[in-house]
């Protein structure tokens, strides 16, 4: 798993060194858009309507629309002055009970592993939340972005999930059309919950699967293996820029030198499958 923060839980003077993963994965199975006269992928371009022009990064502002058409610009300075300070802890305010929080609080799931020779004070508070059934209300700071989280043990492992803020809830007064008073039959009311009751079990995860991101994932393997017809191939892209003006250059002196060994050509290769790779990445990485 890749380290996604470094830092440490504070609660009371204890300070405990710890390293955070990312909990989930997206497992969604994404469809590009692609141009169906030539096969080629489509590009979102940054674009002017008023200017009608493509717009590059260094001609962008961040904004903020206070009346319809009007904008309060920021500089990147001005955004980093207020942005909250990167402390690099997880600041425990408050310990509560678990039931007292509304699963509608919770956004995004966290592992946290103790970190150098913090082992002792990870187990410490493990064990004292496993133990006293609270969960930890903290504070932190993650890419800029101040968040509220919950740290809480489950198994032998300390989590954290980050939290909206209070007024982050929209209100129940705002959904429409919602009953002033519930009012049921007895009967239907008795055997609703005899049925809730037969319908009862012990939650299992592994029960639960994504049919729509399975189903789409054999559609995508039969077309692959030709029981589909709608399969196409990009057209190569333009090569106007000076690296790859280089690369059509080496590959064409390759292509012209005396035939060379099985071996030598084979470590040839290796190399020129190297450098389109590391360039690749190089492009990939360029774009914001």
């Amino acid at each position: 798993m890749h380290t996604v923060w470094k830092g440490a839980i504070s609660f009371g003077l204890v300070h405990v060194p710890v390293k955070m993963f990312t909990a989930t994965e997206d497992k969604d199975v994404h469809l590009r858009m692609i141009h169906k006269e030539c096969g080629t992928p489509i590009s979102n371009v940054r674009t002017c309507p008023h200017c009608e022009k493509e717009v590059q990064w260094e001609e962008i502002s961040r904004g903020y629309e206070h009346e319809k058409g009007r904008f309060v610009l920021f500089e990147p300075e001005e955004i980093d002055a207020i942005k909250p300070e990167n402390t690099r802890t997880i600041q425990i305010l408050d310990f509560v009970d678990l039931t007292e929080i509304d699963p509608l609080y919770y956004q995004k799931a966290y592992y946290l592993s103790p970190d150098q020779a913090g082992s002792g004070a990870y187990n410490l508070l493990l064990e004292a939340m496993r133990q006293s059934g609270k969960i930890g209300i903290a504070k932190i700071a993650i890419r800029s972005k101040s968040s509220l989280a919950a740290i809480r043990a489950v198994d032998n492992c300390i989590c954290m999930e980050t939290m909206h803020y209070p007024d982050e809830i929209r209100s129940l007064q705002l959904v429409p059309n919602l009953p002033e008073q519930t009012t049921v039959n007895d009967k239907e009311l008795t055997m609703a919950k005899m049925l809730i009751e037969q319908l009862s079990t012990p939650f299992d995860p592994t029960k639960y699967t994504d049919d729509y991101r399975i189903a789409l994932q054999e559609a995508i393997q039969r077309k692959i293996s030709g029981e589909g017809t709608d399969i196409v191939t990009a057209p190569a892209a333009e090569r106007t820029n000076v690296i790859d003006l280089m690369a059509a250059l080496q590959a064409s002196l390759e292509a012209v030198k005396p035939a060379a060994p099985a071996a030598a050509d084979a470590g040839g290769d290796r190399g020129k499958a190297k450098t389109r790779s590391t360039r690749g990445r190089k492009k990939e990485e360029a774009v914001p």
